[in-house]
């Protein structure tokens, strides 16, 4: 269950994107006949996050603009992204490094809805850095020079907790930072192979299930109300099909707004795609889900993205926001 994995640097992306030859005409949805609804493909992660298009799917939100919604599970981004821009995916989630990431090498998508968001309270988090109980490592500043967990290196893990460290009076340069899959680091720390680890829920929970401490709140350092994850598409279906698209950002609204509204139902919800059990989705930490993209806080991962070196320069945000 990693979650939104980071688009690789590698050449494996750019294949996919360039096997369509940047023209996924075989990839926009035929028309629907008169009467019918829009057959739509979205490509999601099986996590917390994707709650409210679950719940969206279930209400209705969807099927009364029009639109038979299909939910496809990939392993993050880096399935979702080259999906999306061959027409495999009508629309995809993915968090936003990635996307800077993947509009920072040409590919032609577009943010067109808010994901998940940040709570905005530190220590209230649905992510955060934690230690063992009984590590010297009191905050973030204490980071320097030790070794953390992150589920994908090069993406919104390491630069966040960066940042946490910068803002703690640290020196971020010195983090070392391991790749472990989410289910697996709060084993490995308590094992001691790492000095703290990333993670988000369920795993925050699980963490401290088992002894460790909170010490630090990365996405909440990293921006107030930070944007983390959104939904986007292809510049071919806005080009081809501006009104699906619209039809699906209403649909994606009103979702959000719901699921904002009902923690409860989105409890529920949650062990209907994920394997979460029940008796852990009640104590879990839900993310907020507001209707509309922080774009401070996209520019702000762009610009933390550029002074961590995950890119050159940053793309031109008003061809990725919407």
């Amino acid at each position: 269950m990693r979650r939104l994995a980071v688009i690789p640097l590698s050449a494996a992306l750019l294949l996919a994107a360039a096997g369509c030859g940047g023209n996924s005409s075989t990839g926009t949805p035929t028309p629907a006949a008169p009467g019918q609804p829009d057959k739509v493909a979205a490509g999601v992660i099986a996590i917390v996050d994707v709650a409210p298009i679950y719940l969206g799917k279930q209400k209705g939100f969807f099927s009364g603009r029009n639109i038979d919604l299909t939910l496809s599970t990939s392993q993050g981004g880096a399935a979702i992204v080259p999906g999306v821009v061959s027409g495999q995916f009508q629309f995809g989630f993915s968090n936003v490094t990635s996307l800077i990431l993947a509009k920072s090498r040409g590919l032609p998508i577009k943010m067109v809805s808010n994901g998940v968001a940040s709570t905005g309270k530190d220590g209230a988090d649905f992510g955060g850095v934690l230690v063992k109980a009984d590590s010297p490592i009191q905050s973030a500043k204490d980071l320097a020079g030790k070794t953390v967990a992150v589920n994908t290196l090069k993406n919104i893990g390491d630069t966040t907790v960066r940042a946490s460290v910068r803002k703690a009076g640290g020196d971020p340069a010195t983090v070392k930072f391991v790749e472990l899959g989410f289910p697996d680091q709060p084993a490995a720390l308590a094992a001691g192979r790492v000095d703290a680890i990333w993670v988000v829920e369920p795993f925050v929970t699980a963490a401290k299930a088992q002894g460790a401490r909170l010490v630090a709140s990365n996405y909440v350092d990293a921006a107030a109300d930070l944007t983390v994850a959104t939904y986007f598409t292809s510049q071919e279906l806005i080009a081809k099909n501006p009104d699906l698209v619209k039809r699906f950002k209403e649909a994606m609204a009103e979702s959000l707004a719901y699921a904002a509204a009902h923690p409860d139902e989105v409890r529920a919800i949650i062990g209907t795609y994920t394997q979460i059990a029940a008796d852990v989705t009640a104590k879990i930490t839900l993310p907020a889900w507001p209707a509309e993209i922080n774009k401070a806080s996209v520019q702000t991962l762009t610009d933390l993205a550029v002074q961590d070196k995950l890119l050159d320069k940053a793309p031109a945000l008003d061809e990725l926001l919407p």
